[in-house]
């Protein structure tokens, strides 16, 4: 696992709660989509981000992250690990707090890139299966 439980927890409930969430579609079959509804759940906003800039779960979404027109706390990325490098690089761009790679998202150099840039970084894990445990 890529992600002490102190920074996974420090990200979901010290960090903010404008979680943008890329790769996030209305396709429902998709775990993007089932993850942005767990976390609305336990109190985030969930910001898509996606091509096709989709509203989702009553939230507007954004063909980018460069697009979304106000601050985010964490980037959870939800797209292929070659591709999830520059998605953590627009995260630190962005002024996010944090980045998170979901299951099966690894990219060491993205990660130490994210934390020398001062980001809390998770990889490898998902939110919807954290923040229950937290009791």
């Amino acid at each position: 696992m890529y992600g002490d439980e102190a920074t996974v927890r420090k990200i979901l409930t010290e960090l903010g709660d404008t979680w943008a969430v890329v790769g996030l579609s209305s396709n429902r079959q998709r775990a993007a989509y089932g993850v942005a509804e767990v976390l609305q759940r336990f109190g985030k906003r969930v910001v898509p981000v996606h091509p096709k800039a989709e509203t989702v779960h009553g939230e507007r979404g954004y063909a980018s992250l460069s697009d979304v027109p106000f601050d985010v706390d964490v980037v959870d990325v939800f797209v292929n690990s070659e591709l999830a490098g520059p998605v953590a690089d627009e995260a630190v761009a962005k002024g996010a707090r944090a980045v998170w790679f979901q299951l099966g998202v690894i990219d060491e150099a993205a990660c130490e890139r994210t934390r020398a840039r001062g980001l809390e970084m998770v990889m490898d894990r998902c939110p919807a299966i954290e923040i229950p445990r937290l009791g």
